[in-house]
């Protein structure tokens, strides 16, 4: 019995061994694995470190407190211009910047501004951010972190960034086709010139836009119309001092800052230059084209110390110059001003004169030279004020087209003049009525024209509509389409002021005008200069070879009329026969001097003349 306890007590003994020993041989397995997967998963986690490192977009560098260099990846490489393998830890930042200069990506001022940065961040031992630009232009948002050895350090490369930015800012401030200061940056840059102006610096502003662009929009095309502009805008720049400012103000208006002058003579004589250089012929796209300009210039502190004070009285010289001529300056005075308060009155007074029944017709007479009696008459309107009398057609025809009322103006005209010629007229004498670029232009003018013909009854042969080739210019083919329409319509169509324009011929060819006009101006000269009369008897015989009829205006001599009878002119119009005159003095002058006899060439000096030419 005690023989079996001893040998179970030494079997439960080894079963304990074995157990132990086996637990401790799983407790050393697991061990053993747990230390190779620890050691997998850290291999893992470097190699994913190291690819992160690789793939950054960023440029990384981590140093020690001594500034050694710990750990860099390629993209911080190529951020300092170097090769991958030449920057390895160990090395301090010292030697990283030398062998930086050594190549041509970083500057020493690059080197410098890196540096200072960086010690101020050092300083305070703590997250900092920053922006380093480097001379080339490429800059970088610099991240900079204290760590437990050191520092780390990021670079993002923020370069199309800073560029996208300076270009939406540039934009803001800059027009987009000429690349000049716009309005804003114009702005800024006065306020600036006025703030030396009010320590007693003299400087100037030059308003100016271009004459005739419009034509050159309108015939040629927009897309020539914008390399025009592009091309004056170079022409100015190359006109001015550095320190001056061009800026495009929109269309085709200009404005120039002329900063630190000594006298009002230097504003003028750069105007004048800049006349000159602008009328110069430009080659756009194969095309050669002719502007002028008109300036107008106002001084700081002289005529205003406020960006709106002094833009005001720039842009009434420029009106002053435009209202003169192409191709002249005008300096600003207080004369202006009031010329300007005069014409705002007018157009007050002029928005109420066709309702309160104020304007009036008067008729010219248009001679058969040949025949020797009335063929027609010219209707001219004129605007009897309540307060200014009968005020001067160029006074307040374009003031009329710029204000938008010169359509229901002109439907006023055709229709009474329709009526008036109906009414009381000889039926072989015609009415001339003038149609201007506007109202031609309006998609209700063959309604319009057909209306006035039949509420008055008159005849469509007795109308005449005069129009000039400025109708031609915007839509030539529109226009020769409304053209047609007319014709259609049983009226007259002239060619006014001929000779005066740039295509006056090819558009003769294009339309069958029943007559040209011959504009003042040729006639005028008329036995002074030898030129007018040749260019008289060319347009005299065009019309002939065309068949169409030749009406002179503005004959107001003898001489004037001998020359264009033995030149073969068909009608005369002018002061020689008579003035314009009221409706019921034209209907009495066609009453009873329809046909000249006695007396030619001399209608109605007894009748009582209107004072004004058209």
């Amino acid at each position: 019995m005690a023989l079996q306890d001893r040998r179970g007590r030494r079997t439960r003994e080894r079963l304990q061994a074995a157990e132990t020993a086996l637990y401790k041989a799983e407790i050393h397995l697991a061990v053993g694995q747990d230390r190779e997967r620890n050691e997998s998963a850290l291999h893992l986690q470097e190699r994913r470190f190291n690819l992160a490192m690789k793939n950054m977009i960023q440029g990384l560098v981590v140093t020690d407190c001594r500034e050694n260099i710990l750990a860099v990846n390629r993209r911080f490489c190529d951020v300092w211009g170097l090769p991958a393998d030449v920057v390895t830890p160990g090395m301090s930042c010292a030697e990283l910047e030398s062998l930086a200069l050594s190549g041509r990506h970083i500057e020493s001022i690059d080197i410098a501004e890196i540096r200072r940065q960086r010690e101020e961040v050092d300083d305070r031992n703590s997250t900092s951010t920053f922006v380093w630009e480097l001379v080339n232009g490429c800059a970088f948002r610099v991240n900079h972190q204290p760590t437990e050895e050191g520092w780390l350090t990021t670079y993002e490369d923020i370069t199309e960034q800073r560029m996208a930015e300076a270009r939406i800012a540039h934009l803001a401030r800059h027009d987009g086709l000429a690349d000049l200061p716009n309005r804003v940056l114009f702005h800024e840059s006065l306020e600036s010139a006025l703030t030396f102006a009010r320590r007693g610096h003299l400087m100037a502003l030059h308003c100016l836009d271009l004459d005739k662009f419009k034509i050159v929009n309108d015939t040629l095309g927009h897309s020539i119309g914008d390399a025009l502009l592009q091309a004056v805008a170079q022409r100015l720049c190359e006109s001015v001092r550095d320190y001056d400012t061009v800026a495009r103000l929109g269309g085709d208006e200009f404005a120039i800052i002329q900063n630190s002058i000594s006298s009002p003579a230097d504003a003028t004589l750069l105007a004048n230059r800049l006349i000159e250089v602008i009328k110069a012929p430009f080659e756009v796209r194969g095309h050669q084209v002719v502007v002028g300009t008109c300036i107008g210039i106002a001084f700081a502190p002289n005529d205003g110390l406020s960006i709106d004070q002094l833009t005001k009285c720039a842009d009434l010289a420029l009106y002053r110059a435009k209202s003169d001529e192409s191709g002249v300056a005008h300096l600003y005075n207080a004369e202006m001003d009031a010329a300007m308060q005069a014409r705002n009155a007018l157009e007050m007074d002029l928005r109420q004169a066709l309702s309160a029944g104020q304007f009036e017709l008067f008729y010219q007479p248009q001679v058969e030279v040949r025949a020797r009696w009335i063929a027609g008459c010219e209707a001219l309107l004129r605007w009897r004020h309540p307060e200014k009398g009968l005020v001067p057609p160029d006074q307040f025809i374009p003031l009329a087209e710029d204000m938008g009322m010169i359509v229901p103006i002109g439907e006023w005209v055709l229709r009474q003049a329709c009526a008036t010629a109906a009414a009381d007229w000889p039926e072989n004498v015609r009415v001339a009525v003038n149609l201007s670029a506007v109202q031609f232009r309006c998609h209700d003018i063959i309604d319009v024209v057909s209306g006035a013909l039949r509420d008055s009854g008159l005849e469509a042969g007795r109308l005449e509509l005069e129009i000039t080739e400025t109708v031609m210019l915007q839509d030539a083919a529109m226009a020769l389409a409304t053209l047609h329409q007319l014709r259609e319509l049983g009226v007259q169509v002239s060619m006014d002021d001929f000779g005066t324009g740039y295509s006056s011929l090819s558009y003769l060819r294009r339309f069958p005008f029943d007559r040209i006009k011959i504009d003042q101006s040729f006639i005028r000269d008329l036995g002074k200069q030898d030129d007018c009369i040749s260019i008289v008897r060319a347009v005299i015989a065009l019309g002939r070879d065309l068949g169409m009829a030749i009406t002179a205006e503005g004959v107001e001599t003898r001489q004037q009329l001998d020359m264009l009878e033995n030149a073969g002119c068909t009608e005369v119009q002018g002061y020689l026969f008579n003035r314009p005159v009221s409706a019921a003095a034209a209907t009495a002058l066609l009453q009873s001097a329809s046909i000249i006899a006695n007396g030619w060439p001399y209608l109605g000096h007894r009748l009582s003349a209107e004072p004004m030419a058209r």
